[in-house]
């Protein structure tokens, strides 16, 4: 066994230049595709009730001055918000225009309460479904905010299994997820999507039936909210450095979702990410549960299909192939898998090919002693093979472990590699970072697993016959 304490991977800004942390980064440098010049304008559509989108406007509009953080003495951790503003920050500026508002009749919307609850979330996607497609045909649209309805049912989300996280338990009350459902249903339309809950612009607000829900404080919910703004608009908040000598790499992350009636189990690939941050969206083919394994396998055509689809879209992207293709699997790989993905790399002459099974969990464990966790950073070799890595610990930036629970750490095992562990450990860990929902540096599942993961709860809403969209702006 060994013992590794990784560093923490910096973050590119506008530049050029670097730090480990999202929100200093962009509040001293600015974002990666910054310029002294250019001035980055979003105009954002908002569809809700009239309440609902005067509400919002008043809180973004707030939200272009600067926010003080939070009284702590953790003054790493909670970061003040500079102001979404072209002077400062993001050095953006949000515009409105009436035309880009479309109103939702709040008698519909409190019709909803007498519907069953799987009923109420169709109907209630159909009312917003059609202002969106009212709002497609506006020239100069950027994003759509959505305003979520205040009561609409919620799905009740059991538990997946640790070891098997695609063996989905039924629901007792089966309803569908309107969030996932309104993004699958948006995929026809040209503009990316941002679901905002009242209580990010009210947190007076109370959700009826339910206890006061445990708010981040004003800055961090700014932080968060802008940041998903200014990418889903088409901007680079940051993005991975690239020294030199690297090869140019991409990541792809394998893995499965069920259709919603459970009978059938697809497999879902997010084919991220170049350092830029572009994420391409590919559906694979059907997946067996095999008997030896109970695990989820491709057939070997099918593997082959799978990865020469995400390098032609990735190609069709970026104008050109990667050096490198990195694959995160949450199943381990058969004989007939690592067949057909080696032919696919193949036949698109990539140099290298570097495969990571990515399980669920595994039973190894550290302690320190001390009164919180391993660092961020620390990976254990329990053999050539089998890694663990803590990418949620203490971190000695913020001064703290910033989470509310103890950490478990993400196992990954080198399937057929030709990377150092502790070059693909701290490639996991840079991944981790590339989550533009969230700004706090320390996620647990690299993007690659949580893109595929966001994707299939939404691909299995959609038809055979429905092309998806291949910007990840249309998932997150």
């Amino acid at each position: 066994m060994k013992l590794t304490v990784l560093d923490e991977p910096p973050l590119e800004f506008s530049g050029g230049a670097r730090h480990i942390d999202p929100r200093h980064g962009i509040a001293d440098y600015g974002p990666a595709d910054a310029t002294n010049t250019a001035v980055r304008t979003i105009r954002a559509g908002i569809v809700g009730t009239p309440a609902a989108i005067q509400g919002l406007r008043r809180w973004l509009d707030r939200c272009r001055q600067p926010i003080p953080a939070k009284d702590s003495r953790l003054g790493n951790l909670f970061v003040p918000f500079p102001g979404f503003d072209t002077a400062a920050g993001f050095r953006s500026t949000l515009i409105w225009d009436s035309r880009l508002e479309r109103p939702i009749r709040e008698r519909d919307l409190k019709q909803l309460a007498g519907l069953p609850p799987q009923k109420a979330v169709h109907t209630a996607v159909e009312l917003y479904a059609a202002e969106l497609e009212a709002l497609d045909e506006e020239p100069g649209c950027d994003v759509v905010i959505i305003a979520r309805p205040d009561d609409l049912p919620e799905r009740s989300k059991p538990e997946p299994d640790p070891e098997a996280p695609w063996r989905k338990a039924a629901s007792q009350d089966p309803i569908d997820d309107f969030r996932a459902l309104l993004k699958a249903t948006a995929m026809r339309f040209s503009r990316p999507i941002q679901i905002i809950r009242r209580t990010t612009w009210d947190p007076a607000f109370k959700p009826a039936g339910a206890d006061k829900p445990r708010l981040q404080d004003e800055a961090t919910r700014a932080w968060n909210l802008h940041t998903a703004l200014y990418y889903k608009a088409g901007g680079v908040p940051w993005r991975l450095p690239r020294e030199p000598s690297d090869l140019s790499s991409c990541y792809v992350g394998v893995t499965f979702y069920r259709s919603p009636d459970n009978t059938v189990l697809h497999t879902s690939v997010a084919q991220v990410f170049n350092q830029r941050g572009d994420g391409v969206i590919v559906r694979g083919a059907p997946a067996k549960v095999s008997r030896n394994d109970r695990q989820p396998h491709l057939a070997r055509t099918d593997a082959q299909k799978l990865l020469t689809d995400a390098l032609s879209r990735y190609r069709s992207e970026h104008r050109h192939l990667p050096a490198r293709v990195v694959l995160h699997k949450t199943s381990s790989y058969t004989e007939d898998e690592l067949v057909g993905f080696r032919a696919a790399a193949d036949s698109a002459d990539i140099d290298t090919l570097e495969l990571l099974w990515l399980p669920g969990s595994d039973p190894a464990r550290l302690f320190r002693s001390a009164h919180h966790p391993p660092l961020r950073g620390t990976m254990l070799t329990l053999d050539a093979n089998r890694h663990i890595l803590y990418t949620r610990g203490s971190v000695p930036y913020y001064g703290t472990y910033p989470g509310m629970y103890i950490p478990s750490p993400m196992p990954f095992r080198m399937v057929d590699t030709e990377s150092s562990p502790e070059v693909l450990g701290s490639e996991l860990l840079a991944l981790t970072k590339m989550n533009w929902n969230q700004t706090q540096l320390d996620a647990r599942e690299p993007i690659t697993l949580r893109t595929a993961d966001r994707v299939g709860e939404i691909l299995r809403y959609l038809g055979p016959q429905d092309r998806p969209q291949g910007r990840y702006a249309f998932y997150m």
